[in-house]
């Protein structure tokens, strides 16, 4: 794969697994990134100038602004995400995945592997778990409008929001 959009050029990595599939064994999603984009994640603003990086399909009922990030795009229409300056500030930015975690789970789940990268990648998924935590202790079941942001960001590390 080649990559050319607006944050990167010429940047260039290998396939060597298939599609969704071989997982490291600690890693389980719970959501693919289509299914993410569908739903509506980071203000429909992420991945616009690089869908030709991705299968075509994730795109379809992605929920999208080109214009600008449009808090109505996500799906519990709230403001849930730092801007990427203050992620590189902070040292999440990680490797040639210049977008962040997001952009590292879409190459990983096309089958790219940079299994150092990966493990710190999947270290800080695992340790977002902590607001499902937050989220069972404050909130009924089921309550969606209960801890809207941390939904939100939990939809955004491909963890379900929806209990």
């Amino acid at each position: 794969m080649i990559v050319n959009d607006k944050m990167q050029r010429g940047y260039e990595y290998d396939i060597t697994e298939p599609i969704g599939r071989n997982f490291a064994s600690d890693f389980k999603p719970e959501l693919t990134p289509k299914q993410m984009l569908e739903l509506g994640v980071f203000e429909g603003h992420y991945l616009n100038d690089c869908q030709n990086e991705f299968p075509a399909d994730w795109f379809t009922h992605a929920r999208l602004s080109f214009d600008a990030p449009d808090v109505s795009k996500n799906y519990f229409n709230i403001k849930s995400r730092m801007s990427l300056k203050e992620w590189q500030q902070k040292g999440w930015i990680i490797g040639p995945d210049v977008r962040g975690w997001f952009q590292w789970y879409c190459r990983y789940y096309i089958g790219r592997r940079i299994h150092k990268i990966d493990d710190i990648q999947i270290r800080r998924w695992k340790s977002f778990k902590r607001h499902l935590t937050q989220i069972n202790k404050n909130c009924l079941a089921f309550d969606l409008n209960c801890r809207k942001k941390q939904r939100q960001a939990l939809l955004q590390w491909a963890y379900n929001p929806f209990f």
